[in-house]
């Protein structure tokens, strides 16, 4: 049945065909490139050959056949997981990369046994499985990663083969402990709330429900109330153009963003009709198919918006980006569903402000955009750039937010939607605020960017925008900076312009505009280095800059953006 299945099959099909050619000579891992990360590089390839596996297993679920694929992986199965063998992915260690990319090998041998268990050989068998077991051996850690150990242990159960019952109820524990409210989880305890909810936690909690139905009935229906309460949450992170908000770590794992919804619709989840659903997926999933995301040779690059090594984890390796694959999991359903034949719908109608308290922010909606504020960070610096990807005063879906490249100049620094001062030739930003509160129109945090120096910050959401109110009180003579998002500068029709009271830069699609309401300070609009932007390769940053004196000084912002 040549129906819309087919085509989003198709296009996740061309979107691995690059990777073909890429095969490493035991047949159990990609070769994509020669940058590192923290890990063993012997791991890299077999990163590389186990993520595709998050859209070729729902492909395969769903009825769809790709001869060369499933023997790509059957071989590569076999491979990898065979001692002694050219393409074998080695022991294990505490905290092994490996765990990770267990997980969808685990997906494959729960919805697809006939393509990846069921043609292996006894000895083939016993050697996946025994290679899976490793993960019962090593700790994992107290993270979204305990599904790892969870869903592997799971796959074992469901495939006959031995598994540890003790380590698969520990986990399930763990992950219990994390939960919060309204559907939220922390990323461990204390961790930070972010995308690691929607394309880890709730994305693997919904997956445990789907095929553990019989052997967990209670534990499967709170993952699915868990589920349902998170959608109406989630929902907010999502522009109406299908982009969504740029927020936390592991942005280049791009379109995994919809992964959670699309997950629901093949569970079949009623969080919103499929047709709202199947828009929030496809919409986005033609968002980022218009964006210059891969290599000349087609493969994904590590970036955001387009290639950017620079805002990536120590993590991130040349595979790394291929966890979006797990956005296609819709692809579960087969042909004849009527999901296939449900015309995509626009989002539903929002809230023009809804405080998120499972997340800890505030959402705002601003002409079918959408608008974070954190009230809170948690996490210091356990990951690289936290100040930018966790602390920003807002974050917005048409706006992605700027990594520094250093602190030493506001334009290295590319201090976007944030307070920073400048003193002694360095830039110092926001990061984890002393204390913090939201209410149902605003945000208040105390916090510390530099020595001698304390803020307290106000904001206040308004039509079009938000309005900033910064008590500092310091010790120091130093230069503060109120600045919007930074806004694309390179592209026709792009222009920016100071008043007395304001700096405003614009564009085709929009524009924001920083306006001093307390009469004392120097609107200017700053070109920060190329490529500092998640989102375009060049852009300008619109803000106030202000003078801090010893003592206490309140600064008013005005932000507007469109």
């Amino acid at each position: 049945m040549d129906n819309e299945r087919t085509q989003w099959a198709a296009r996740m099909l061309a979107l691995l065909e690059p990777l073909k050619s890429r095969l490493t000579p035991g047949g159990s891992g990609f070769a994509l490139g020669a940058t590192a990360a923290h890990y063993e590089t012997a791991t890299i390839p077999m990163e590389a050959f186990s993520r595709p596996l998050w859209a070729l297993v729902p492909f395969w679920a769903g009825g769809g056949h790709d001869a060369a694929w499933e023997e790509i992986y059957r071989r590569g199965l076999v491979s990898g997981t065979t001692p002694g063998g050219p393409g074998y992915w080695g022991s294990c260690r505490d905290l092994d990369q490996k765990f990770v990319e267990m997980a969808a090998i685990a997906y494959g041998l729960l919805l697809t046994p006939d393509v990846l268990w069921d043609p292996l050989t006894d000895t083939e068998r016993e050697n996946l499985a025994k290679w899976l077991d490793n993960i019962n051996h090593y700790e994992c850690s107290h993270s979204n990663w305990q599904f790892f150990c969870i869903l592997v242990n799971c796959a074992l159960k469901k495939r006959g083969m031995p598994y540890n019952k003790e380590r698969l109820e520990l986990g399930l524990a763990r992950i219990d402990s994390y939960y919060d409210t309204h559907g939220w989880y922390f990323d461990g305890k204390g961790g930070m709330k972010d995308y690691y909810n929607g394309f880890a936690i709730v994305f693997y909690s919904l997956l445990y429900a789907m095929t553990m139905q019989q052997d967990d009935p209670a534990r499967c229906e709170k993952f699915r109330a868990r589920a349902c309460k998170f959608a109406q949450d989630f929902i907010y992170w999502f522009d109406e153009n299908g982009a969504a908000v740029a927020y936390g770590r592991s942005q280049t794992y791009r379109f995994a963003q919809a992964a959670f919804f699309s997950l629901c619709a093949a569970a079949e989840l009623p969080v919103f009709t499929p047709g709202i659903i199947k828009g929030i997926v496809t919409r986005h999933l033609d968002w980022w198919a218009a964006q210059p995301i891969t290599d000349n040779g087609g493969v994904l690059t590590i970036g955001y918006a387009y290639p950017n090594l620079m805002m990536s984890e120590n993590y991130n390796a040349p595979g790394s980006p291929y966890w979006c694959m797990k956005a296609f999991a819709f692809l579960m359903l087969p042909a004849a569903h009527p999901f296939w034949q449900t015309p995509a719908e626009p989002l539903p109608a929002l809230d023009a402000v809804r405080p998120l308290p499972g997340a800890e922010m505030l959402a705002q909606r601003v002409n079918g955009m959408a608008v974070l504020y954190p009230a809170a960070l948690r996490v210091k610096h356990p990951f690289p750039q936290m100040e930018e990807k966790y602390a920003k005063l807002a974050y917005c879906s048409r706006y992605a937010f700027s990594a520094a490249r250093s602190q030493r100049t506001l334009e290295e620094a590319a201090p976007d939607s944030v307070l920073s001062f400048r003193y002694l030739g360095h830039i110092f930003v926001k990061a984890a605020p002393e204390s913090w509160e939201m209410t149902e129109n605003g945000t208040r945090a105390v916090w510390l960017p530099l020595p001698g120096v304390q803020v307290v910050t106000e904001i206040a959401l308004c039509d079009g925008g938000h309005l900033r109110r910064h008590t500092v009180m310091s010790e120091i003579a130093c230069e503060a900076f109120d600045a919007g998002f930074a806004v694309p500068d390179d592209c026709p029709g792009a222009a920016h312009s100071c008043t007395a009271a304001a700096a405003r830069a614009e564009h085709p699609g929009g524009f924001c505009a920083v306006e001093d309401l307390t009469d004392c300070g120097t609107p200017l609009v700053l070109e920060p280095m190329p490529n500092t932007s998640l989102q375009y390769p060049r852009t300008v940053i619109p803000m106030v800059q202000y003078a801090i004196h010893p003592g206490t000084t309140v600064l008013e912002t005005k932000v507007t953006f469109a």
